[in-house]
C-alpha cells in the first residue's frame, strides 16, 4: 500500500516534518529525506498496529470474528473513483 506524506521544511532548524494524509495522526521528522521516510514508515506501522489493537479490544466481547481480505489490483475493484472524486460502481 502507498501512503501520501505531506512534507514541510522547518525554516529555523532545517529539519523536514512529514504527516501522512491517510493517517493524519502519523507524523514525524528527520534531518534529511531518507531519515524522514524511515521514520514515517516506522510511525505508520505503529499507528496501524494501534488501530488493530483498538479494534480487537472494542469487539473482544462481541459475537464476532476476524477474516482477512487481500486486494491485489485496484483496477478489478467494484468501486472506482471518477474525475470528480465521487464513488460509482464499475
Amino acid at each position: 500500500m502507498e501512503y501520501t506524506i505531506r512534507i514541510e521544511k522547518d525554516s529555523k532548524s532545517g529539519w523536514l516534518v512529514g504527516q501522512c494524509e491517510e493517517i493524519p495522526e502519523a507524523f514525524s521528522q528527520g534531518k534529511d529525506m531518507n531519515e524522514l521516510m524511515y521514520m514515517m514508515k516506522d510511525v505508520i506501522a505503529l499507528m496501524l498496529e494501534c488501530r488493530r489493537e483498538d479494534f480487537r479490544k472494542k469487539y473482544a466481547n462481541k459475537n464476532a470474528f476476524v477474516r482477512k481480505l487481500r486486494i491485489e489490483n485496484e483496477k478489478k475493484s467494484i468501486i472506482k473513483r471518477t474525475k470528480s472524486e465521487h464513488l460509482c460502481l464499475a
